[in-house]
């Protein structure tokens, strides 16, 4: 009787260390597969930054006037130029985009001073900071709206038939609406418009008379170009 429970003893001893080994063996085989998981997450998670470099058109509208001339009026011409775009995805819906470019306008006289034919030239540097909320239900198509500040510098004023000119930097407001169709995980081609709100005054000299105005830009930009996501 007393081998028989020595026996008995034994075997339950046995199978209490197999359990314990069994389950020791299943952790350490779950640690090791969940290792090269979190690793392929971390991998596969998307990098916050993303740029786009665009052909731009700038179209202005031919409006303003210079003070006390009544009838008087300003238009501009349109240019094409190239465009870099740096983005910063805060979550996948919401971003900041901030649009870098420089172009110039041609100024002409149009009404009462249409005499004067081109006032002047110059360049202009519009950096934009927009906020914007892209849709993500579409798949490969993914469009986005936008609305933000922009703050535009005028540099390189040249002069035509005025002795003297220069349009003063401004603030204005800017609206977005645009699209990403992405090829494959990175790259992508672009299509997009915005509306920049610009109405700065400037001084003019002519014929030794110093006059002051306002010029209606208000331009838009419609550009389209490539895509690239890190």
């Amino acid at each position: 009787m007393a081998r028989a429970r020595i026996g008995v003893a034994r075997a339950m001893t046995a199978a209490v260390v197999l359990i314990v080994a069994g389950q020791a063996g299943a952790a350490d085989v779950h640690q090791a597969a969940s290792v090269p998981q979190a690793e392929a997450c971390v991998a596969e998670a998307p990098s916050p930054w993303q740029i786009r470099l665009r052909a731009l058109g700038v179209i202005t509208e031919d409006s303003g006037y210079v003070n006390a001339v009544p009838g008087s009026g300003l238009s501009y011409s349109n240019t094409v130029t190239p465009e870099l775009d740096i983005s910063y995805f805060f979550t996948d819906n919401i971003a900041a985009e901030l649009i870098l470019g420089t172009t110039y306008a041609n100024i002409d006289g149009q009404g009462a001073i249409g005499g004067l034919g081109e006032v002047g030239k110059v360049w202009l540097l519009p950096p934009t900071l927009t906020l914007q909320y892209h849709f993500t239900d579409f798949g490969a198509f993914e469009p986005y709206i936008g609305a933000g500040v922009n703050y535009t510098i005028f540099y390189h004023q040249q002069v035509g038939s005025a002795d003297d000119l220069k349009v003063k930097n401004t603030f204005g407001a800017a609206l977005q609406v645009g699209f990403d169709y992405m090829v494959d995980r990175h790259w992508g081609v672009n299509f997009d418009v915005k509306k920049l709100f610009l109405k700065p005054d400037f001084d003019v000299t002519v014929a030794g008379a110093k006059l002051t105005g306002k010029a209606k830009l208000d331009p838009w930009l419609i550009g389209a170009g490539l895509t690239y996501r890190f």
